[in-house]
């Protein structure tokens, strides 16, 4: 999908998350393909960075670059029951309050509960054991 991003930031492999969009931009011409394609709280890649550059008054610069995008691939860990490499499985966060090293992981940011995914790697198993007792293992989710 197409967007604009920061000149500054307009870079084939750099991820970013999607905040949502400034109050500046609600009457901005080019709002629609800035803002409107993209989905908030989503984390997205560039795939390419086009010559075309456009004026911003958000953005450090005070231009923005045409860019493709792709959501990012998510590093998460799932229950190994279901971490199997080409399977879909709908993405649901552990029952789980401890705040321990891995929790970055079993909650990753970019992903909502009931997210329907592709386990696109099943990367292994991670070096920490669950405090809760879950068995876990880490893969890499596709949207």
């Amino acid at each position: 999908m197409i967007t604009l991003i920061g000149i500054n930031l307009a870079e084939k492999g750099l991820e970013f998350m999607h905040y949502g969009a400034s109050a500046a931009c609600e009457k901005c011409r080019f709002k629609s393909t800035c803002i409107d394609s993209l989905e908030e709280g989503r984390i997205y890649i560039i795939s390419d960075v086009k010559d075309t550059s456009h004026p911003c008054p958000i953005h450090d610069g005070g231009k923005v670059k045409v860019v493709d995008v792709d959501k990012a691939d998510i590093t998460a860990l799932i229950d190994s029951k279901k971490a199997f490499e080409g399977s879909n499985i709908p993405f649901n966060f552990p029952q789980c309050d401890v705040d321990c090293e891995m929790r970055n992981l079993c909650f990753p940011e970019g992903l909502y509960k009931d997210d329907r995914c592709k386990i696109v790697k099943n990367i292994k198993t991670p070096s920490e054991k669950c405090v809760k007792g879950y068995d876990l293992r880490m893969v890499l989710l596709r949207l």
